[in-house]
């Protein structure tokens, strides 16, 4: 999963993106985009074994302008404030008149 979100480009290290096989140093800084979220992480420590999850979390840290920045996000999507609102689905003419607009509908 990892992999694919560096490819993807969801993943940047000082600004640019990264590689996969790019070796992660104490001190660097990572943002990752996961969802609509966006992560600013600093890593702390390196293991060299592979561990479980609690033990992973313990080597980076959010930083604190990222965890305000990601709850002021979740506030406003949650509060509707961003994408669209619409009335409900339009009306039979409603339909007729934007199939003419774009026009796409049949010309009777």
């Amino acid at each position: 999963m990892a992999k694919a979100a560096i490819e993807s480009g969801k993943v940047h290290c000082r600004g640019e993106r990264c590689k996969p096989g790019k070796e992660p140093r104490i001190g660097d800084e990572f943002q990752i985009r996961i969802g609509f979220d966006e992560r600013s992480v600093v890593v702390q420590a390196l293991s060299i074994v592979r561990r479980g999850a609690p033990e992973a979390q313990a080597l980076y840290a959010e930083t604190e302008a990222s965890i305000a920045k990601r709850e002021k996000a979740a506030a406003m999507r949650k509060a509707g404030s961003i994408g669209v609102s619409t009335d409900g689905k339009p009306s039979k003419k409603q339909r007729r008149d934007l199939f003419k607009f774009r026009g796409s509908g049949n010309d009777d």
